[in-house]
């Protein structure tokens, strides 16, 4: 009887050890990947951010070169807030087929993608 009790005992301990392991391991998971998803949204938005200062200084040239061409340098610089102004309209009014659906998109396939890659193995 005292036998079957140190069995239990054991077989307790064993799955408690189990149990520990499971949920830690679970914990690990998800920290790699969010900080895989962090990562790779601050690659982004770095990208972003340097495509931007691009689009600005452009912009202000083209601005520049447009009012040099119509003779009034205010003219270029309107023409071009105007520009953007239409893009900004577009850009708002498909902005769920545009932003919100490719980042949703990206989220997901950053989740899964450990996933895909174990099953690969």
């Amino acid at each position: 009887m005292g036998n079957t009790f140190a069995h239990i005992k054991e077989l307790a301990d064993t799955l408690k050890k189990y149990t520990d392991s499971s949920i830690q391991l679970m914990k690990l998971n998800a920290a790699e990947r969010g900080s895989d998803i962090i990562a790779n949204i601050l690659a982004k938005i770095s990208v972003v951010m340097i495509l931007l200062f691009f689009l600005v200084f452009v912009s202000i040239v083209f601005s520049f070169v447009l009012g040099e061409w119509m003779g009034k340098k205010w003219a270029g610089f309107l023409v071009v807030a105007v520009c953007y102004f239409l893009a900004g309209i577009i850009i708002w009014a498909a902005g769920g087929r545009l932003i919100r659906i490719p980042i949703m998109n990206a989220l997901i396939q950053q989740l899964f993608k450990k996933e895909e890659d174990e099953e690969d193995q």
